[in-house]
């Protein structure tokens, strides 16, 4: 397992993406389903479209990456300080020009998840003061 995390490590980070240590409050799973033959055109919309997020404030970090089992399986993560800074991110012109037509292309599937490791305080499902 550990010689496969690092694999998918060298195989995430670039000169293009940000490492994968993020330190963000938020992170976001978007996973696709590509044919083979198209993958190298998704692959360069796919970096267009991170590029757009990796503008925005409030992006910590992304990676793009391909399942080493699936050849048709594609995964783009970005991680993000805040919820609110995903959200604003989202709805920014050149966000909607460049990636939400790749991310309209994505598996049905929830996507927004937050950090669970050690030492976290995991969000607490309860109604919230509005005022």
């Amino acid at each position: 397992m550990r010689i496969i995390l690092t694999e998918l490590r060298t195989i995430f980070n670039s000169s293009v993406l940000l490492p994968l240590d993020y330190g963000g409050r938020m992170l976001v799973v978007t996973r696709f389903r590509v044919p083979v033959g198209d993958g190298d055109a998704f692959r360069a919309d796919a970096l267009v479209a991170h590029d757009a997020l990796a503008s925005r404030p409030g992006y910590v970090s992304g990676s793009l990456g391909r399942n080493l089992d699936d050849a048709e399986l594609w995964v783009l993560v970005t991680h993000w300080e805040s919820v609110g800074a995903y959200r604003r991110a989202l709805s920014a012109y050149d966000v909607k020009l460049h990636a939400v037509p790749l991310l309209s292309r994505a598996i049905d599937e929830p996507s927004a998840f937050e950090p669970a490791d050690d030492g976290t305080d995991l969000n607490v499902a309860k109604a919230r003061s509005l005022g």
